[in-house]
C-alpha cells in the first residue's frame, strides 16, 4: 500500500494501521518532467552535432559549467571509477602521512531536482543559442513541465 501526504494526514492514517506492520516513510520530492528530459537531450545532440562532439562529453562539460557539485577526498591508492559517474580531481593532500586526491562529484542530471535541472537546461539554451540552434522559449520550455504534472 502507498500512502502519500501531509504529516498530519499520513500520521492519522498510521494510527488506524495494525500496530504489528511496519511502514517505511520517506519524503516525496518532486522530480524532473521526462518531457523537459527528453528536449535536454535532444537539444545536447544537436548540439553535439554542430560542434562535431560526442555528446557523453558534452553532457559532462554542460554538468561541470550548470550542475551541482560536492567535493570529497579519497584515497588516492583508491580507483574512484567504480563509484562516481561525472568527477574530475581537484587536488591532492596528506594527512597523517596518507596521500588524498581531492574530486569535484557531479550530480547527474537524473539526480537533480526540478530547480537544479532547470537551471542546467537553461545553460544547454544559452549555448544552443550561440550556436545559432533554435531553442523553446522560457514560457515554453516551462509548459514541458506541466504536460506530465509535473511541478
Amino acid at each position: 500500500m502507498k500512502m502519500i501526504g501531509n504529516p498530519r494526514t499520513i500520521i492519522k492514517w498510521l494510527f488506524e494501521q495494525d500496530e504489528n506492520k511496519k511502514f517505511e516513510i520517506k519524503e516525496l520530492k518532486p522530480k524532473q518532467s521526462l518531457t523537459a528530459n527528453a528536449y535536454y537531450w535532444a537539444l545536447l545532440n544537436k548540439l553535439a552535432n554542430v560542434l562535431r562532439f560526442d555528446n557523453q562529453k558534452l553532457h559532462f562539460m554542460m554538468l561541470q559549467r550548470y550542475g551541482q557539485y560536492e567535493v570529497v577526498s579519497v584515497l588516492s591508492s583508491i580507483d574512484v571509477r567504480g563509484y562516481f559517474r561525472y568527477y574530475e580531481p581537484i587536488g591532492h593532500g596528506v594527512i597523517n602521512n596518507k596521500e588524498f586526491t581531492h574530486y569535484k562529484v557531479y550530480k547527474g542530471s537524473s539526480e537533480m531536482n526540478s530547480k537544479e535541472f532547470s537551471i542546467l537546461l537553461d545553460g544547454l539554451v544559452s549555448e544552443c543559442n550561440e550556436q545559432s540552434i533554435a531553442t523553446l522559449t522560457k514560457s515554453e520550455r516551462e509548459q514541458l513541465h506541466f504536460i506530465e504534472g509535473c511541478d
